[in-house]
């Protein structure tokens, strides 16, 4: 009997009990009809979750966890009154809301300021749970069941020497954007010798353990961080009094600031409870430098971080496990948890990117407009923190429709590279194994050919969305220009958030009914712009699925 045979059987013993013990207390021909209803679909149910984790594949399943938890904080949302009780946005501007939320991307339709204390919680669960630790940690959970299934029908099959000689895992075909687990081809990679007492345990049951471990550590990381950054920026807005007045002046709850702050910063979606974004606190170098590595350690520098824990684990337990995990990466199957050259080198990757983009704005913009009234310390960390946010934070302290275009160009060159992109001048084990792997169905390498690139998807939205917005672009082309469009949809893709905003100082025909929002461009699309830029977001989130659509097209 599997775990999931045992699972069913314990729970429906449990319910049976229960439904006993009522109908004992309370004799209702209700309450016994709906014992025997329970009985009848308690096994469809357990089979239909069976179904959904070994059968379907693993895009459907992050896709409908992304499309269900979107409309079920859309409906939250619209249930919880505004801080404006005069004022209540759209159904549709709700939906895009939860929607970027839940996607990480931060693209807003709505002012901050307008949603209460609770629907700020709210957007701050959303956040937290379409991160990519949280998902990923989600996905551990998965991955122990489906092995834990696999090892028992291997059990039932063969011996355990045969196992261990001849190792037959569970396949998944297809790999999530910082997400669900990718479960590694066996018969290309080669284990390393681990020692004789690690053998001796079995090389299953240390993978078990494997798994078990690592999903306390990314739970332990995810804490950790979590729960100190929002007590470091709690602390900093409390005694800091230039910080505390702005949140005093907005009616934010300090509480709420510090964990919506530090959640957003840490799944790098790029919300902030202000309308200003992180504008109103660019001269508070002090918060700006305790979030910048918050957002570093949600995203870009996770894996290399993840291996420098479990680095420092293995020395303090000297435990067999975490020593496997370091030397075998990818027979854990944690997409999370990178070769050793390929994490080692994200770090140098990351910071020249920084790099190019911080002496690029030094030249460009230290006496621009967008620095004014700042010192010379004050313009230097606003910059770093300006570079960090552009590859997938969000986060900004100056106003981007008044950059140079050079720099424009360049932040969506930023925001297009996924977050683990990285200098490899050698080939490392992930790429030896990318080329072991053979699609064994023809119809899968048929259908996969007529996929494009992810860039290809990218030119066809931005085009759809200059055809539904081809009448604003001529009568308002310099807050609807292509480039703003460009910067809007690559944004989108990216997850990242970053927007050039709507200025009714940029018309070119004075409108008195116009009036100044802060949220982005989006917020300006019609409705048929915005369902583009949902379509585009949820493609960002999923676009690991697709960095190896294209390859039938070639360009000669």
């Amino acid at each position: 009997m599997n775990s999931f045979a045992c699972y069913r059987q314990s729970f429906r013993c449990a319910l049976a009990y229960l439904f006993r013990l009522l109908v004992f207390q309370v004799n209702s021909f209700w309450i016994q009809l709906c014992y025997f209803i329970s009985l009848s679909f308690l096994g469809p149910l357990a089979y239909l979750f069976q179904l959904l984790v070994f059968q379907v594949n693993p895009f459907w399943i992050l896709l409908c966890y992304f499309i269900s938890l979107s409309f079920l904080g859309f409906l939250i949302l619209k249930i919880i009154s505004p801080n404006n009780t005069s004022y209540r946005p759209k159904d549709f501007d709700l939906y895009f809301t939860s929607v970027s939320a839940t996607t990480v991307s931060s693209i807003s339709t709505v002012e901050m300021e307008d949603f209460s204390n609770s629907q700020l919680m709210v957007i701050t669960v959303l956040m937290l749970m379409g991160g990519e630790v949280f998902i990923s940690l989600l996905s551990l959970q998965i991955f122990k069941a489906i092995f834990q299934k696999q090892k028992g029908n291997q059990n039932r099959n063969s011996s355990v020497s045969t196992q261990l000689n001849s190792i037959k895992p569970f396949h998944v075909d297809h790999r999530i954007e910082l997400g669900l687990i990718t479960a590694p081809d066996f018969e290309c990679a080669k284990l390393d010798n681990v020692g004789t007492e690690v053998q001796s345990m079995g090389l299953e049951n240390l993978k078990y353990k494997c798994i078990n471990y690592l999903g306390f550590v990314v739970l332990g990381y995810l804490l950790v961080v979590n729960v100190g950054g929002s007590s470091l920026i709690l602390l900093y807005v409390t005694f800091v009094s230039s910080a505390r007045d702005v949140l005093k002046k907005k009616g934010i709850q300090r509480g709420t600031f510090s964990v919506f702050m530090t959640i957003s910063s840490f799944v790098n979606c790029g919300f902030i409870p202000t309308n200003e974004n992180m504008i109103v606190f660019k001269q508070n170098s002090g918060l700006l430098l305790l979030i910048i590595p918050i957002l570093l350690l949600g995203n870009t520098l996770y894996p290399t971080c993840l291996r420098l824990v479990i680095w420092v684990l293995r020395k303090l337990t000297k435990k067999d496990e975490f020593y496997y995990m370091l030397k075998n990466p990818r027979d854990i199957g944690y997409d999370h948890l990178l070769p050793t050259v390929h994490s080692l080198l994200l770090g140098p990757t990351m910071l020249g990117f920084i790099m190019v983009q911080f002496i690029l704005f030094c030249c460009m913009e230290w006496n621009s407009v967008a620095l004014s009234g700042l010192s010379s310390y004050q313009k230097i960390i606003g910059m770093l923190f300006q570079s960090v946010n552009s590859r997938h934070g969000g986060e900004s302290v100056v106003d981007l429709s008044i950059l140079s275009p050079a720099i424009l160009v360049l932040y969506v060159v930023m925001m297009y590279l996924p977050p683990y992109t990285s200098f490899l001048p050698v080939e490392d084990d992930e790429k030896s194994l990318r080329k072991c792997k053979k699609d064994q169905k023809r119809g899968r390498v048929m259908v996969k050919s007529l996929i494009f690139s992810n860039l290809s998807y990218l030119a066809i939205f931005i085009i759809l969305i200059c055809i539904t917005e081809r009448q604003k672009l001529s009568e308002d082309p310099l807050n609807f220009s292509p480039l703003n469009i460009v910067i809007e949809v690559v944004s989108a893709y990216g997850n990242v958030g970053f927007s050039t905003g709507y200025s009714c100082r940029r018309r070119l025909k004075p409108d008195g009914n116009c009036k100044d929002a802060w949220y982005g461009l989006s917020g300006k699309f019609s409705n048929k712009g915005k369902l583009i830029v949902i379509l585009v977001m949820f493609l960002g989130r999923l676009k690991k699925f697709n960095m190896e659509g294209g390859e039938a097209w070639k360009v000669i």
